[in-house]
């Protein structure tokens, strides 16, 4: 009987450690996942407000290429949440709702500019937090998605600043 209780206690045991070691995410492991998710939603759901309220034609198409690429990201970080044992939000918190909110109300090239603007910062703050992450982190499908998704984000970056350069006329 006493060895009854002592082999299943290891088995226990062992079962414990072993789900702990599957499915175990840091805490900034699942920020970062959090926070990407988050630029993913947030990058959608202003461009669409772009198709509705900016003036340049040059604007529309580059938001409808963010659109594109970040509802493809969402998915690419959803699918590695569930790979790594994390999760992700299913809408924007209040930090995205309330970059949002001053979109709803500018129109035409103000709406141009502001959103041309937040597309430089957002992006080139993203950018950092992706490199801090890869340095950080000691998760492989991690690194990985960073390393895929970091180009992308250049290019984001480099269409924003090419298209601030531009300054439409008000």
């Amino acid at each position: 009987m006493k060895y009854l209780f002592v082999a299943f206690g290891c088995a226990a045991l062992f079962c414990v450690t072993a789900a702990g070691q599957t499915g175990t995410l840091s805490k900034s492991d699942q920020e970062f996942i959090d926070m990407a998710a988050q630029t993913d939603m947030l990058e959608a759901r202003l461009g669409q407000l772009v198709q509705d309220q900016a003036s340049s034609q040059k604007v529309k198409d580059y938001a409808q290429m963010l659109v594109t690429d970040h509802t493809a990201d969402y998915n690419q970080v959803s699918a590695l949440a569930t790979k790594v044992g994390g999760t992700v939000p299913k809408g924007l918190d209040k930090a995205g709702d309330r970059m949002v909110a001053p979109f709803t109300k500018a129109k035409g090239t103000a709406f141009d500019h502001r959103y041309v603007h937040d597309m430089v910062a957002g992006h080139t703050k993203a950018i950092a937090a992706y490199k801090h992450e890869n340095e950080h982190t000691q998760n492989a499908d991690i690194k990985a998605y960073i390393n895929q998704t970091l180009p992308t984000l250049e290019k984001h970056l480099q269409g924003a600043q090419d298209l601030e350069k531009e300054k439409p006329s008000s």
